[in-house]
């Protein structure tokens, strides 16, 4: 007796190719295929499950060793069943595309499940179909996301009507920094929340930045008012719960650190920024955070970010004047006129944004970077901010100094 024909769909994706198959040489096969499938379409009250299950079983049997033309026209053929045999739809889904293409894109009776698990183990294009299925869901979503495929993923955000959990939009965030240009079609979710978009800021383009900065600087306001009681409650007991100390942080009006300024040698913030003017140093920049009540990994995020739009969130959110962008700018080094005169296009563009955002909304973004730089965010979020920073020297890594690591290696190279 010669041994079964090994199934077309059994090899590891890498492996998988073409099987050889034979041409039925007789109309017998095609009318019994055919046939097969009638009965496996039948409805309920003509067929039981157990009788579509035998018959899904023989059908898969034939289509093993079926041509492509034969398996492709069963798979249209059954795309509409409403109860779908599991084994026979799994079979055709992870078969060549054109088979399963009728079931991917078309077929609405097709389960989660088998969806799942073409997208395991099938291809990067099977992946790329179900990606554009209409009403996607989450559980589904997140299998494709996970695979890291940036062609899936692009396929994925194109798609209004499927849904995407926190977790897949957080994996995305995170991957945009090799993959820029899912930053725009990220900035048409629904599902992309500030904390989200306050991380990817670091390394959006121009025209991504201008859009964060419109669509997620938000007044706190309705947060003040809620809790304006809340204060002078945290005030009697001592500011003791490290928690609610944290909130009223991030929705007090005040932006300046009163306290980091009883301890600082300069006076004030204003005198802080006209010395970095003159000479900035590590110890001048973690000062200015401080002041401007920032943890110092965000101040090192904030100065040596090449655009230079968080230099004006900076000093609007803190309230000092104009000028200071332009000492900032100074301090870092950065050019300010051209050749004729003019003020560069980079400054222009930093010193419109000081002109054009409000201060509560400066400061709403500016505590968003200080919180998310430092306890909001997910290892994998936290990977894709540290990738910026590799040129950081590792003798300033301890907790109390990883703050500085993206300054102190530019200081180090002046």
């Amino acid at each position: 007796m010669s041994e079964p024909a090994r199934p077309i769909l059994d090899l590891p994706e890498n492996d998988r190719a073409p099987a050889a198959v034979v041409t039925p040489a007789v109309r017998s096969r095609a009318t019994l295929l055919k046939r097969l499938a009638d009965v496996v379409c039948l409805p309920g009250s003509r067929v039981n499950a157990f009788e579509r299950s035998m018959t899904a079983d023989l059908l898969i049997e034939l289509l093993r060793e079926a041509a492509i033309e034969e398996r492709e026209r069963i798979a249209r053929r059954i795309a509409n069943v409403s109860e779908i045999p599991t084994g026979l739809a799994r079979l055709l889904m992870r078969d060549e595309l054109p088979v399963a293409r009728g079931l991917l894109e078309n077929s609405s009776t097709v389960g989660d499940g088998d969806l799942i698990d073409c997208a395991r183990s099938a291809t990067v294009e099977h992946r790329r179909m179900i990606a554009a299925r209409r009403g996607l869901n989450e559980v589904v979503a997140d299998e494709l996301v996970s695979h890291g495929e940036p062609g899936v993923i692009e396929v994925l955000l194109r798609n209004e009507l499927a849904k995407l959990s926190h977790e897949a939009i957080e994996a995305i965030v995170a991957g945009t920094r090799d993959n820029p240009r899912h930053i725009p079609l990220l900035l048409r979710r629904g599902e992309l929340r500030p904390s989200h978009a306050y991380v990817m800021f670091w390394w959006s383009d121009e025209e991504a930045r201008r859009v964060i900065l419109q669509r997620f600087a938000v007044s706190r306001e309705v947060l003040q008012e809620a809790v304006s009681d809340v204060f002078s409650m945290a005030a009697d007991e001592n500011w003791q719960d490290p928690l609610t100390r944290k909130a009223l942080q991030f929705i007090e009006r005040r932006q300046r650190n009163r306290a980091a300024l009883a301890k600082s040698p300069f006076e004030s913030l204003d005198e802080a920024v006209q010395v970095a003017s003159e000479s900035m140093t590590r110890e001048v920049a973690e000062e200015i955070s401080y002041l401007s009540g920032l943890k110092p990994m965000t101040g090192a995020k904030i100065f040596t970010d090449p655009g230079g739009e968080p230099l004006a969130i900076l000093c609007k959110a803190t309230g000092l004047p104009r000028k200071n962008v332009r000492l900032l700018w100074r301090a870092l080094r950065r050019p300010e006129t051209d050749a004729a005169g003019n003020l560069v296009p980079a400054l222009e563009r930093v010193l419109t944004l000081f002109d054009t955002i409000a201060v509560d909304r400066a400061q709403t973004v500016l505590r968003y970077w200080n919180w998310s730089l430092s306890s909001a965010l997910t290892p994998a979020l936290i990977r894709a901010i540290r990738d910026g920073d590799e040129d950081a020297v590792d003798e300033f890594s301890q907790p109390q100094r990883a703050a500085m690591l993206a300054l102190s290696g530019d200081f180090r190279r002046r």
